[in-house]
């Protein structure tokens, strides 16, 4: 039977103050995103521009990802959050207030620049607080992401709401920025978030093959542009695929949406007794029968299709759910240069969520959305079959455990 470890109360408050990071980073990202409409009527943006903004955006953000892994390994996580965290709610208030278009892509790439930072901070303090805490707790944390960017676009539509029209996105980023330091206090001091050893040390010098990191990367890459064809085309799928009514064919993002979170909030125990290789690889698996449920729901009756496909898009958020708190967890429980590691894993996720929907827009276009859906579908699997060994390599399997020492060890 799994018997859960007692932290101790420097690991606890850290996890509180964790939790707070990933909350904050998801208020702001949803403020962002709701609040584009507000400035793209403020500013008369127009789609070519407003896209372009979006991709300058992504842009600061790539950059950024791969220039903090070397700081998070050089000044430590909890010193990179202290300053990012709190700089990425400020530079919200630089998009809310740009005058003019090209003001807006300049502050629009500072924003990227903050947002990159602090996703790679935050991620490489949450896994020292895993290691310090003793058993899996990365994935509700990217839970109460999800949730932060819900409650983030809920303020955003209050503030519309309350007829402060074009400058919502600066009304609600006021509410944040004051609380923006509040997590840190919690976080790991520097003698607590010490690296750990560990035996899964896969190189030598502390150093994670870059072998290694590219497969990991791999995986990221293909879960993400899993995660981003649901975000942009289950709803389009439902619609001009299955001619669902327009009032229901949103529902099939949300119950992929909801599948992830709940999954993200509720998934840890689960994955401390299946185990980080059983974990992904049962994801993979899952997701991948998600996408085969989509495809397949054109072919059912048309009373079904909608359910079925509605079905697949569920499996897929179950699955996907645990990809990236696995591939995470193992490279901090690797015991190698957690910062560089991460932040090269995270680029190349980010850049499948990026690139994923695009293409499957150019592929719909030239040929037809299910046949675009082919490619998910076929990533979803690639997340099995390169995550497993990846996670396998870097994390070998403990040693027996001796019974006869059992009873003395538990009494300790």
């Amino acid at each position: 039977m799994y018997k859960i470890p007692h932290p101790d109360r420097a690991a606890v408050r850290a996890r509180v103050g964790v939790f707070g990071l990933f909350w904050l980073l998801g208020i702001t990202i949803g403020m962002w995103s709701a609040g584009l409409p507000s400035l793209n009527d403020r500013l008369g943006l127009g789609a070519a521009r407003l896209g372009t903004v979006l991709l300058l955006v992504a842009a600061g953000g790539l950059v950024a990802m791969l220039l903090a892994g070397p700081l998070v390994d050089r000044f430590t996580s909890r010193k990179v959050c202290w300053f990012a965290a709190p700089a990425s709610a400020v530079l919200l208030l630089g998009p809310a207030v740009a005058p003019g278009f090209w003001w807006l892509a300049v502050l629009a790439v500072v924003f990227g620049l903050g947002i990159g930072v602090v996703e790679v901070a935050m991620n490489a303090h949450s896994v020292e607080v895993e290691l310090r805490y003793g058993r899996p707790i990365i994935s509700a944390f990217h839970g109460v992401w999800s949730l932060g960017g819900a409650v983030g676009g809920a303020l955003t539509a209050a503030g519309l709401k309350a007829g402060t029209g074009g400058q919502s996105l600066l009304v609600a980023a006021a509410i944040v920025v004051p609380f923006a330091y509040a997590p840190f206090m919690r976080l790991l001091g520097p003698a607590a978030a010490a690296p750990v050893a560990s035996s899964g040390r896969t190189a030598l010098s502390g150093t994670i093959r870059w072998g290694l990191i590219a497969l990991l990367g791999v995986a990221a890459f293909a879960a993400h542009l899993a995660e981003g064809a649901a975000m942009d085309w289950a709803a389009l799928h439902a619609r001009w695929v299955l001619g669902a009514d327009p009032a229901l064919a949103p529902l099939a993002y949300t119950i992929f949406s909801v599948a992830m979170t709940a999954v993200r909030l509720l998934g840890d125990p689960l994955r401390a007794r299946l185990g980080a290789v059983r974990t992904i690889r049962l994801a993979g698996i899952i997701a991948t029968c998600g996408y085969v449920l989509v495809l397949g729901a054109g072919a059912v009756p048309e009373s079904l299709s909608v359910v079925c496909a509605w079905t697949g898009w569920g499996l897929a958020g179950v699955g996907l759910a645990t990809v990236i708190p696995v591939i995470f967890s193992a490279v901090g429980a690797s015991g190698g240069a957690v910062g560089r590691a991460l932040a090269m894993v995270t680029a190349f996720g980010y850049t499948g969520l990026l690139a994923g929907p695009a293409v499957l827009g150019f592929v719909a276009q030239s040929s037809s959305l299910p046949i675009a859906l082919v490619i998910p579908t076929a990533f979803a699997a690639v997340v099995a079959l390169t995550g497993a060994p990846a996670i396998r390599a870097l994390i070998p399997a403990p040693a027996p455990v001796d019974e006869a020492a059992a009873p003395a060890a538990r009494a300790h």
